[in-house]
């Protein structure tokens, strides 16, 4: 049995969670949250009796601030990291990650994300593809699922595979959707990585936005036609000479749209939005296509 914990992020429910796995060896840790959301987190973790003191082994699917911004945390208490190869320098020196954040949300950033502090080397574990790390009486694989992220990682436990933003975001029983910030998207690697996920069966994903699904064949499949449905409408757009702030608002619009005719409430659409921004996957999708047509 695993345990979700919302760390709800800018006060939405269910727009961001952290996992807990209990072992022989102690508790396990899926995603971290950002360091904006720790004190969620630690609540979160005390419900089911324990301290961040207690988090010996963390794995995170990805760098981005949003799933692993307060990993540092948690190494600071000697906890093992495991993570992406392409992930390691970074969570060791993140001043780049923080500068390039800085640049995007100025004034925002700390109560966005929050800091990022620096990880001992000797603290990063790095997994490789199809890799099984064994803790306790449990046993975790490691999937490399580019196409979000070049150093994405989705992590297969027992019957179920904790999938990062490879399986998309799905709130509330409404539709999932593609998360496409810059500067790594690939439609590409996207596709092989949800066909990877497939290879090994789950019986369910969990999603860090948010939560468990069933049916992964059918919802996998829904994630590729709507990611393909995004990234054609943007390229249009662009092809048609409008700059990225002239996009965003009409795919807003496009977005809320589609939720709206799937059932989904206001707020709901607004949970959406704070766990998938718009205009990422509007800069996101627009640089795919500029590298892919260059």
């Amino acid at each position: 049995m695993y345990h979700i914990i919302d760390l709800h992020f800018m006060e939405y429910k269910h727009a961001i969670a952290s996992f807990l796995i209990e072992s022989t060896e102690g508790p396990i840790l899926v995603e971290t949250g950002p360091y904006s959301t720790f004190e969620h987190l630690k609540a979160g973790l005390k419900r089911h009796r324990y301290e961040p003191e207690d988090i010996r082994h963390v794995f995170l699917s990805h760098i981005h601030f949003d799933h692993a911004g307060a990993a540092w945390t948690f190494a600071r208490n000697d906890a093992n990291i495991y993570l992406h190869p392409f992930g390691v320098n970074h969570m060791h020196n993140p001043d780049r990650l923080v500068a390039s954040a800085t640049m995007i949300y100025g004034d925002q950033m700390d109560t966005l994300w929050g800091k990022m502090e620096r990880i001992r080397r000797e603290n990063l574990i790095v997994c490789e593809h199809d890799q099984i790390i064994e803790i306790g009486d449990q046993t975790i694989r490691s999937l490399h699922t580019p196409g979000h992220a070049k150093h994405h990682t989705a992590w297969q436990w027992q019957d179920i595979i904790f999938t990062g933003d490879t399986a998309g975001v799905k709130i509330e029983g409404g539709p999932v959707v593609p998360p496409c910030p810059p500067p790594d998207i690939s439609l590409e690697d996207w596709m092989n990585s949800i066909d990877i996920i497939l290879s090994k069966k789950p019986n369910a994903l969990v999603l860090t936005h948010y939560g468990e699904v069933q049916n992964p064949t059918i919802h996998l499949q829904e994630l590729k036609e709507i990611l393909y449905d995004w990234a054609y409408w943007i390229k249009e757009k662009w092809e048609g000479g409008l700059s990225n702030e002239q996009i965003t608002p009409l795919f807003v619009r496009y977005i809320a749209k589609q939720l709206k005719d799937k059932g989904v409430s206001d707020l709901g659409i607004k949970q959406y939005e704070v766990a998938n921004p718009s205009w990422m996957s509007v800069a996101g999708l627009v640089r795919y296509w500029k590298k892919k047509l260059a």
